[in-house]
């Protein structure tokens, strides 16, 4: 069953992660995406080696399935009238090169919407394509602390430490992919493309959300906190006699639901505790309470007591732990598909669920090149010509 865009085609001039995680969602969704990458190196994230799959980068595999590639190199005449006429017949362009890299091939936007007015082009960028700093160079690590989520990420009075995951360059490329789609949805009206930024400090900036929002109201800024919540009590992870637990309680009703399933009575309609404001007020000595608890009874026991009493709480699951989860496959979350050196190969599946246009995984992620001769053909270039091409190092 197509997805909801098929027949969409994407060219992608982008690489690392933002861009490629952008484009992938859309590839995923049923879109003809083709990955431009330089001849001979490609897409950096090919060498971010290990972890790999015989030779094969999975750091690169996880961020371009559903994709074909070709290999062009952009700073030839050659190259740039190859994206010209893959332009004319795109829907999409996604690229994520330095500000001002694009004007300097001919392949900027005032270019390009002149060949194809329908154009939908996408720039990905570290701190924006407009202001003072939009010619610095940005990786995730560096605007997580510039950005502030390391302020806030890290136990009390420990160092700064940065999420696990690369969240900034992920959440830009749902932004972009998100953008992307808007843009594509807005032609359908005006018939006319248009320029969509994604950049990761904006990203940044809009997932400070509630803590942001906090600053901007009252100029109080938040610290670390480990794993507990500014404003909840309690909302965090407790020590146990072999782990830690997570407790979660957002509201009033279920701290007296929580008080009730660990035998805590006595706590229930303390005046300290008993609404949340109090409980946030009085954090150190609560917390306290609580840890000395847990930290007499085995995680599942918590657990146990807390879901039959309907209380948000969960165990801290490695990755391992997750990904081989029977609530993960039944989502259909772990799929495989057939990778032309690797064999059958395991990838993360598609997040967003349509009952009639869903997404799917079918197509492991290309090698180096691997539709370049049949790209170039489909444009009208004769076998000559593509050889000629290789030959000057163009493809």
């Amino acid at each position: 069953m197509p997805g909801p865009l098929a027949g969409i085609k994407v060219l992608e001039l982008s690489r690392t992660l933002a861009g490629p995680f952008c484009s992938m969602q859309l590839a995923d969704m049923g879109a003809e995406v083709l990955k431009v990458e330089q001849p001979g190196i490609g897409d950096e994230t090919r060498s971010y080696i290990p972890p790999a799959i015989n030779g094969e980068s999975t750091y690169f595999m996880s961020l371009n399935k559903n994709k074909k590639a070709i290999t062009l190199n952009l700073k030839t005449e050659e190259g740039q009238e190859i994206v010209k006429k893959l332009v004319a017949e795109a829907d999409v362009l996604i690229e994520n090169f330095r500000n001002g890299t694009m004007e300097k091939f001919g392949l900027g936007y005032d270019v390009l919407k002149e060949i194809n007015p329908r154009l939908v082009y996408c720039a990905v960028s570290g701190f924006g394509r407009t202001g003072p700093m939009k010619d610095e160079p940005a990786y995730d690590l560096l605007m997580q602390g510039f950005g502030g989520l390391m302020s806030v990420t890290g136990e009390a009075g420990g160092a700064p430490v940065k999420v696990g995951y690369s969240v900034v360059d992920l959440a830009t490329g749902l932004y972009a992919s998100l953008g992307v789609v808007l843009a594509l949805f807005s032609r359908e009206t005006t018939g006319k493309g248009q320029y969509v930024e994604s950049s990761l400090l904006d990203t940044i900036v809009s997932l400070s959300n509630y803590l942001g929002q906090s600053v901007l109201s009252t100029g109080n800024v938040p610290k670390r906190m480990g794993s507990a919540h500014p404003n909840l009590v309690p909302y965090q992870a407790f020590e146990t006699k072999d782990g830690y637990v997570i407790i979660a309680v957002p509201n009033d009703g279920l701290w007296r639901k929580m008080c009730d399933a660990l035998g805590l009575t006595h706590l229930k309609d303390h005046p300290k505790y008993a609404v949340n404001v109090n409980r946030v007020a009085n954090r150190e000595e609560l917390v306290g309470i609580l840890t000395e608890y847990t930290k007499g009874k085995e995680s599942a026991e918590i657990i146990s007591k807390l879901k039959s009493a309907g209380m948000p709480s969960g165990p801290i699951h490695d990755l391992s732990e997750v990904l081989a989860h029977p609530q993960v496959q039944s989502r259909e979350m772990i799929q495989e598909v057939e990778h032309p050196t690797i064999g059958l190969l395991k990838m993360i599946g598609v997040p967003i669920k349509l009952s009639d246009t869903p997404g799917s995984v079918r197509k492991a992620p290309p090698l180096l090149g691997e539709n370049t001769d049949t790209v170039l053909t489909d444009l009208g270039y004769s076998s000559e010509e593509i050889a000629s091409f290789k030959e000057k190092g163009i493809i």
